[in-house]
């Protein structure tokens, strides 16, 4: 960004947009309702989140060349307006076939908004805040994420229709595209370069570009990961029930939320570099900690400092990686994009451990995944 003020008329529509981004975060609540009330299988409810998140791997690069083209906003704009179709199609439809089509659109549409939300912010905020802002950027997504559920709730008890949440989220999201069309917003480009097919995946050679997109793939899978498995680690390692166990998903989210906050905070005060290196060592030590200690009550405490470490690696890497290649902006969020399909690999990765061994040893494939992050950090000081 050319000025170094902080203009929140030209901020706040792209923050908007982060909250339209947690709207994917629907296919927990989908996969239960739907569930219940078509009575699916456990196999066949799990096409809901395939719908949704196949299209990260498919589209992202594909959507990082377009925006070179028609520009960040205009992307965004579209991406928030395909993840209205994709709420409304479910609520006015209502069939399994239905709801997998509005899902994948909301997917698409997710797709794109990630893609071009960050780079935008990027642009609208000063220079030296890009970091804070896109931790708290982050903050902005996670109230969404928790608003999900307990709205489903409220509208299945007084009104007996919890899909009236899809018919809320996406007027939202009408709302969020008229804001921000109505925003004048100077973004960056670069007259005479536009990205391509090639130039995205060239990236790939250059090493920075390589290491960073592999750090987005494993926290993205570490994330995942934990939110998915944390439940069964708590009954088998500590024995606790179920119903208490499967909470811990919202210890661990109200982690990130408040992580997310606090980074906002800090990193006007310390480098993006330097908070990488101990966020990730603050990771790797309670993951490691959380498998030996016998205590309950230690494990809720560490399941939250999890959330709390976990919560600002995703918009460091990507500021660090935007700020080293400025032009390279479209392909790099691209790339970053495509890498969010970590979510799906890794998990899947700690499930098989599980089976072959324990559940413990599973887990510790986070650890692995936070090592290599730990890594990064470190060359990204030495190559400042």
């Amino acid at each position: 960004m050319a000025s170094e003020k902080i203009n929140i008329s030209k901020i706040l529509p792209v923050l908007m947009a982060f909250f339209v981004m947690s709207f994917v975060d629907l296919v927990g609540i989908g996969v239960d309702r739907v569930s219940k009330d078509m009575s699916l299988s456990a196999t066949v409810a799990q096409l809901i989140p395939s719908a949704a998140f196949l299209w990260f791997f498919v589209l992202s690069v594909p959507v990082g060349v377009l925006q070179s083209r028609l520009g960040k906003k205009a992307m965004l704009n579209i991406g928030m307006g395909i993840t209205a179709l994709g709420l409304l199609v479910p609520f006015f439809l209502y069939s399994f076939a239905m709801v997998l089509v509005g899902f994948a659109l909301l997917g698409i549409g997710n797709t794109i908004v990630q893609v071009s939300a960050n780079p935008l912010l990027v642009d609208v905020v000063p220079g030296n805040r890009a970091s804070s802002f896109l931790s708290f950027s982050q903050f902005v997504k996670a109230i969404g994420s928790m608003l999900g559920a307990p709205l489903a709730g409220f509208f299945a008890a007084k009104y007996g229709d919890w899909k009236i949440l899809f018919l809320v989220f996406g007027i939202v999201s009408i709302l969020a595209v008229l804001w921000l069309g109505t925003s004048k917003i100077d973004e960056t480009r670069v007259e005479g370069y536009k990205a391509t097919f090639a130039s995205s995946f060239k990236l790939l050679g250059n090493n920075f570009v390589l290491l960073m997109v592999l750090s987005i793939f494993l926290v993205v899978g570490v994330d995942v990961g934990f939110n998915s498995n944390s439940g069964q680690f708590l009954i088998k390692q500590f024995g606790i029930e179920q119903t208490a166990a499967e909470s811990g998903r919202s210890v661990y989210f109200f982690g990130r939320m408040l992580g997310t906050f606090a980074g906002a905070l800090l990193l006007t005060r310390i480098s993006s570099r330097s908070f990488f290196m101990w966020t990730s060592i603050l990771g790797i030590l309670c993951l490691v900690a959380i498998l030996l200690v016998k205590s309950g009550t230690m494990a809720w405490v560490l399941i939250f400092l999890i959330g709390l470490a976990v919560a600002n690696i995703w918009p460091l890497v990507f500021s660090i990686a935007v700020e080293k290649y400025p032009l390279q902006n479209n392909e790099i969020s691209g790339l970053m994009m495509m890498a969010i399909s970590g979510g799906a690999v890794i998990p899947l990765l700690i499930g098989w451990i599980s089976d072959i061994s324990s559940i413990a040893l599973g887990m510790s494939v986070l650890i692995a995944c936070m090592i290599y992050l730990l890594a990064v950090s470190l060359y990204c000081l030495k190559h400042r």
